[in-house]
Parts: C-alpha cells; structure tokens; sequence
C-alpha cells in the first residue's frame, strides 16, 4: 500500500513541481461539497455506522475458514463425549460473536431445523446491512467527481470574468482543472475502495457463517465428526483441504483424558473418610 500510494504520487513529481497540483479552493470545493451532498442524502447515524464497519474491517482480520472447521470438529468430538450441556463453557469463552450464538441456542435445546432458520435470519439481515453501507460508499463516490467538475465550473467561470487580466485567469487555472483531479482522486482511490473492502469482508464473514450453520446443526443432529469434517471441507478451495484439518485420535485421546481424571477424582472422594468418621 505505501509502496502504490508513493510511486501514484511520486509519478506526479516526474514532470513538474508537486505543489503545482496543490490547490486549497479546488480542494475546499469537492471535500466541502461531497461532506454537505453526504449529510443531506443520509443520517448521520448511518454515516457514523459506516465509518465503525470500515474501521472494523481494518482494525481486525475475519478468522480463516479451515480454523472455523477444526473449532466446530473439536466441539463435535466434544458433545459426543461430554453432552451438549458440556458446549456452555465453549459459547462463554468463544470471541466469535455468530458462533456464540449458534452455540447458545444448541445448548438451549432449540431442534436443528430452528437453528438453521434463525442463523440464516440473522444472516440475511447482517448483509443487507452491510450492503447498505457498501452502498453508502457508492453513492459518496459518485458526488466526487460531479464535485470535481463544479470546481472546474468555477474556475472557467472566474477566467471568463478576468479576461484581459492575466493575473486573475493564472489563478483561476488551477481551479479549474486541480477541483476535477481531487474528485477523481477520492472517488477512485478512497471511497470506490472501501466499499470494494466491505463487500469482500461481508463475503468472508458470510462464509464463515455458513460453515458455522452447518456445523452447529451437524453437532445437533450428532453427526460422525469425521463425516462432518468431510462436510464442511466442501467449503473450501481443493488447496485448502490437501492438509489434514485435525486429528481425530487426538481430540478423542483429550477427552479420554479428561473422562480418566473425572473418575480418578470421584474415586478418591469415595474412599476419603467423612468427618463423623
């Protein structure tokens, strides 16, 4: 990104002076007119919204498809050794918003075809949110240049009104053509690419819905944990599923593990003496 960002406008220092293109009224013109064009098409309420999705969408990476399927695995594994109950602790510790709501109407004992009907109500509503500010970004992204070309407007117009005087149509040029630079500029290299950023992030995160979905009505219905790994590969590209997602022997020695120490526990409470003894 600085290397693209240094050599776009170094490329503008290899013919001439960059404060050539510096010019304070054409700027003031397209930003002032885009943020007023802004405020008088949308609420300030979604505008904020929009600039917290982007910011998210920066701030922090979705987690990768193949992670998501070897968490649902090893809580598969887990219900089938533990019981379902036993995913309670995993929907209180789990950062992933979708996937501790999934959990928590598994654990509330909701039946699977419920399940799947209201993770994909949540779905639809979250992309039409993000389409709408996806949406946003668009319709900010076409007032620049439209912005750009008012500011040329008025440029042209303060050089017909100096004609005959130089020093007014000198100053009046970099109006002119600068306010139509600017225009393009954050259309083409701000806003069309946040939105471009959002659609692509709604697109992972709806993926990654949907392998959660899967997998969580899977564990209701107590699929084989490894048909259900060979399900939820499907969702990935052939290079993603050549390396085994989790081992199997594994999770199952854990749990064994866990079972063994629960016993030996018990055990030795039983043969503790009480008090009264």
């Amino acid at each position: 990104m600085l290397l693209c960002l240094s050599v776009f406008f170094g490329s503008f220092a290899i013919h001439g002076n960059l404060s050539l293109y510096a010019n304070l009224a054409g700027l003031l013109i397209v930003v002032a007119g885009t943020a007023g064009a802004s405020l008088v098409s949308f609420q300030w309420e979604r505008l904020r919204i929009v600039a917290k999705v982007l910011a998210a969408s920066f701030r922090s990476l979705p987690r990768q498809p193949d992670e998501i399927i070897e968490i649902l695995i090893d809580l598969s594994v887990k219900s089938r050794f533990e019981g379902v109950l036993a995913l309670h602790k995993d929907e209180e510790e789990t950062s992933i918003l979708f996937l501790r709501q999934a959990l928590g109407l598994l654990v509330d004992g909701f039946p699977g075809g419920q399940i799947r009907e209201m993770l994909q109500t949540e779905m639809v509503f979250f992309k039409s949110r993000r389409e709408e500010c996806e949406q946003v970004l668009r319709v900010i992204a076409d007032y620049c240049p439209a912005f750009g070309m008012a500011g040329s407007v008025v440029g042209l117009i303060g050089m017909l009104g100096g004609l005959g005087d130089t020093t007014v149509i000198l100053s009046m040029i970099p109006i002119a053509l600068t306010s139509t630079l600017y225009g393009i500029i954050l259309a083409n290299f701000v806003f069309l690419p946040f939105a471009a950023r959002i659609r692509e992030r709604t697109s992972r995160e709806l993926l990654l819905q949907r392998i959660i979905i899967e997998g969580v009505v899977a564990i209701e219905g107590e699929v084989n944990p490894r048909i259900l790994e060979r399900r939820l590969k499907s969702f990935l590209t052939p290079a993603a599923r050549s390396r085994e997602m989790i081992s199997m022997h594994k999770i199952q020695e854990r749990f064994r593990a866990r079972a063994k120490e629960r016993l030996s526990a018990a055990s030795q409470e039983r043969r503790l003496p009480s008090a009264g003894e």
